[in-house]
């Protein structure tokens, strides 16, 4: 018989065996030590605060010059050294710029433009997306590097050949010549792709049990669960759509078919600067609220489908 006592000593013997918990040290440029110091935590929240200034500052300070202008008159506008601020701000270029560029028309053609490519670019996309990732189709690997390869290309080597099929098929002036080449997008594909991989696969075959087809498991099953990324995914092809320049300029050559973009392009050289800066202010709003509504949207729909679980 083992004793009360020798059991506590052969107890404690075991617990001074145990390995100690290996304790996991990052090495940091400044250790915790120095940055939890007085001057270690002065020194932290002014590198932090110059360096979020600056770089706002680099980012904003092109919308507020853009603003500002617009209420300045022309003459101060164009007086060397510049002012930061209007001397007599005035409203007056906005409604200059909205008559002279027609602005009223330039915005319903490039909404309509923007409508008719999303819902053109949901279709292609998701579908080619639910393929890659639910069906898995004979080389499909294949086909997703070959789409990811085409995001290496820089916009401007394809657009000839864009521009040629445009062409060949007699779509200039015809909002189908915008919509097919925002249909087939490598990132959205790519996006969806990821996020459609990380819907649990019993969930589909539940579906399939029950007499479900591929079509019916996508608009019952995957879309309904898929809705954070389908919202990022139509931001950026609405946003994608105002702010395109060079396809709407060789498509959309008639003055009445131009998008806000080529519309004031197109007439800049016989207005004044400030209502130039003035119609540029207009022709952002759309894009600024959009952005301010979805940002939360957007952040995460862009880490949706990133990790399984």
């Amino acid at each position: 018989m083992i004793s009360v006592g020798a059991r506590a000593v052969t107890g404690r013997r075991r617990e001074r065996r145990r390995p100690k918990p290996i304790e996991v040290q990052f090495r940091t440029i400044v250790s915790p030590h120095q940055l939890n110091s007085r001057w270690g935590r002065r020194i932290y929240w002014t590198v932090l605060v110059t360096v979020v200034v600056g770089f706002t500052l680099i980012f904003v300070f092109p919308l507020y010059w853009m603003i500002t202008g617009a209420m300045k008159t022309g003459e101060e506008l164009a007086q060397m050294p510049p002012s930061l601020f209007p001397a007599h701000p005035t409203l007056d270029a906005f409604v200059e710029a909205w008559d002279l560029f027609d602005i009223g028309l330039l915005l319903r053609n490039t909404a309509y433009y923007a409508v008719g490519g999303w819902l053109f670019s949901m279709a292609v996309d998701v579908a080619a997306a639910y393929a890659l990732s639910k069906l898995r189709p004979l080389f499909g690997n294949v086909v997703l590097g070959a789409m990811l390869a085409t995001l290496m290309i820089p916009p401007m080597v394809v657009l000839i050949p864009t521009y040629v099929t445009i062409v060949d098929l007699n779509l200039l002036n015809n909002p189908w010549g915008l919509w097919f080449p925002a249909a087939a997008n490598g990132f959205n594909i790519f996006l969806l792709k990821r996020f459609f991989d990380s819907i649990p696969r019993e969930l589909v075959e539940a579906a399939q049990i029950d007499g479900a087809g591929a079509l019916r498991v996508l608009w019952s099953v995957v879309l309904p669960v898929s809705r954070p990324i389908l919202g990022v995914v139509s931001i950026f092809t609405i946003v994608n759509a105002f702010r395109d320049f060079v396809l709407p300029l060789l498509v959309m050559s008639e003055s009445d078919k131009m998008t806000i973009s080529v519309g004031l392009s197109q007439t800049a050289g016989a207005v004044t600067q400030n209502a130039i800066m003035g119609g540029l202010v207009i022709a952002s709003i759309p894009t600024i609220i959009v952005f301010f509504l979805f940002q939360r949207h957007i952040m995460a729909g862009l880490t949706a489908g990133s990790i399984k679980g």
